[in-house]
């Protein structure tokens, strides 16, 4: 089978996406596939042969569909917007080509974070109580508590703030703007982090991996996710009926979205029970990152389980 791995893009999870990408690719080749693989630059130009100097995303695109069309599946490793949000998934249903993970419209909300908190609570999960804001109103935000400040549509904690007085609101919605002019400002929850990866196999059995628990002291940030300090307990040790809490709230939001492939819920455990934070449906895939190793603890190695998620792939829409 020709697998043809997608990695970059064009947003701030660049070079996360670009580990995935060379991490996915090493796996296939090791399972026996013919693997391709392609890199979207910072300026959104594909990086394929033939591409001139200066040359236009839309030329480099109309290069890099000849590679599109002679593969079986696309492994789209992006991260982010323009990639992660259902754009390269819409890309491959024009084309008609199988593409592995999420379709289009599980892209887009999942990357939403406001939209996925509304498809939360109508699906009986609880959120934490935020309000939505523009960048044009930053200045007139009122303080209300402790909160956590992010853009609604980025990954990779890019542009999230604790702000836990009144003069630090300013600044951290600033920043926040910077990645996207939707802004979420939420109530802190203090409850346990603990997510749960779902995958859709082929013929479409769902199953949860063994959670995983994250031990930050603060804000599970940026650097704290590349640097190497975060530490993971995985499977997180859990009550038989939490594990069962957690298990069944992640499955009920992967069908609510309408995800495939894989996808990461990241919970708060508290203990009136878990609180949805957000929702990746193209989340780290390094041997290293969360997911894999949440699927190592079910016995499934990273070789396996890109495999799996290859084997499952469809045609959006269809």
């Amino acid at each position: 089978m020709r697998v043809l791995v997608v990695g970059g893009g064009q947003n701030s999870e660049h070079e996360v996406s670009l580990a995935s990408a060379a991490g996915v690719a090493e796996a296939l080749t090791v399972g026996g596939y013919e693997v391709s693989t392609v890199t979207i630059s910072r300026e959104g130009i594909w990086e394929v042969a033939g591409v001139a100097a200066g040359a236009a995303a839309a030329d480099s695109l109309a290069l890099a569909m000849q590679l599109i069309a002679e593969v079986d599946v696309v492994f789209p490793a992006v991260h982010g917007a323009v990639g992660e949000d259902g754009a390269l998934a819409a890309l491959c249903a024009l084309a008609g080509v199988r593409v592995v993970g999420s379709g289009p419209r599980a892209g887009a909300v999942g990357m939403d974070k406001w939209v996925t908190k509304l498809v939360a609570e109508a699906a009986g999960l609880r959120t934490a109580r935020g309000r939505l804001i523009d960048a044009a109103d930053c200045g007139d935000a009122e303080f209300d508590g402790p909160v956590v400040v992010k853009p609604v549509s980025a990954g990779s904690s890019h542009g999230v703030s604790l702000v836990r007085d009144e003069g630090e609101l300013g600044a951290a919605l600033q920043e926040a703007a910077r990645f996207d002019r939707r802004i979420l400002v939420e109530e802190v929850v203090h409850g346990r982090e603990i997510d749960v990866a779902v995958i859709r196999e082929a013929g479409g059995v769902r199953w949860a991996a063994p959670p995983l628990e994250i031990h930050a002291a603060g804000l599970f940030d940026t650097a704290m996710k590349y640097d190497g300090s975060a530490r993971f307990t995985v499977p997180a040790v859990l009550s038989t009926a939490d594990r069962a809490r957690l298990t069944r709230a992640a499955v009920t939001m992967f069908d609510a979205l309408g995800c495939g492939g894989v996808a990461r819920m990241d919970f708060f455990l508290t203990a009136e029970g878990p609180v949805v934070n957000e929702v990746n449906t193209m989340p780290g895939l390094t041997p290293a990152s969360q997911v894999p190793r949440m699927f190592a603890a079910a016995d499934v190695s990273y070789v396996d389980l890109v495999s799996r998620l290859v084997r499952a792939a469809e045609v959006p829409g269809r």
